[in-house]
């Protein structure tokens, strides 16, 4: 047998080991069209070479829409406080006011961490934090004020949109008019953090009193609407079935195909090991983080939506 008969004999042995409604799927999301909610649940739980065959129709979607060169910027990642008013099930990282562990960046400190950074070639900075209490409203804009101050070719990738939200609230203000606030400042993008899962019910199991999923699409689409740019993230591997999954990355997807405001998709795995829903046991069920197989598909299946 020649070589190009045994690679044949070989795809057509493989090709025979998917899942048939698999490969219906995959041949609609290669022939260019979109595929639905449902179908990307049934992606979700494939099993066996039906994985390898999603992996290979995600790449090559990937291969088509960006090509094979990567780009990246240098950035500093700087959160000024872990002081938190919230207590999200997940979250290993906030403290309360009067833990010994709490931490509150003066600005200059902020301002000096930038400086430091962009010495070294960052040309970006995100900055996010906690949800200190009795927050001044206006501190966002003063902090992005004073970072641009210092550095005025730096781009700030700041604030999430829970930070916009309580921002807003205290400064008594609309949603739209603090975000106009933030860009007058110099904010240049926002990062599509505290997403988690954009499913109301797991959302209230496990992390109630954070900011709704209406909420949320209400912060990006505005953002969007004003010319800030965000990403959009989802954190996985902890509650969640393949069908809030799938839902999740289409309510992206329809934004996206709205507005064209997204710059990334970022999944996010659950890390377990801290998180107070696992460590203390307050949430039933919670799953050590995902598996292998789930990132691979969470990215392939991401690609193909």
């Amino acid at each position: 047998m020649d070589v190009p008969s045994a690679l044949r004999e070989a795809s057509n042995r493989f090709l025979g080991t998917i899942d048939p409604g698999v490969a219906r799927i995959l041949d609609r999301a290669l022939s260019g069209q979109d595929i639905t909610v449902d179908e990307a649940t049934v992606l979700f739980d494939a099993r066996g070479p039906s994985v390898n065959a999603i992996m290979l129709a995600a790449d090559d979607l990937r291969r088509r829409t960006a090509g094979d060169v990567v780009t990246y910027v240098i950035n500093r990642n700087i959160n000024f406080t872990n002081v938190c008013i919230k207590r999200c099930g997940f979250c290993a990282f906030s403290r309360g006011h009067r833990e010994e562990e709490g931490y509150y960046l003066p600005p200059e400190e902020v301002v000096r961490r930038c400086v430091e950074a962009a010495e070294v070639g960052a040309t970006e900075v995100c900055i996010q934090a906690g949800l200190p209490p009795k927050m001044k409203g206006g501190y966002y804009i003063e902090l992005t004020r004073a970072i641009k101050k210092a550095l005025p070719e730096i781009h700030i990738h700041g604030f999430s949109p829970e930070e916009v939200l309580y921002g807003a609230i205290r400064s008594r203000c609309g949603i739209g008019e603090y975000l106009a606030g933030l860009k007058e400042a110099g904010v240049g993008s926002l990062p599509g953090t505290s997403a988690e899962l954009l499913d109301q019910e797991m959302r209230d199991l496990i992390s109630p009193g954070r900011i709704t999923v209406d909420q949320w699409v209400e912060v990006i689409t505005t953002a969007h609407s004003l010319g800030i740019p965000t990403t959009a993230t989802i954190m996985y591997g902890c509650l969640e079935t393949s069908r809030q999954k799938a839902a999740h990355v289409g309510l992206i997807r329809d934004i996206q195909q709205r507005t064209g405001g997204f710059t990334e998709f970022v999944p996010l795995g659950f890390v377990h090991e801290e998180a107070p829903m696992y460590r203390k046991g307050l949430v039933d069920g919670v799953r050590p983080g995902a598996t292998g197989a789930e990132v691979i598909k969470m990215y392939a299946v991401a690609r193909i939506m």
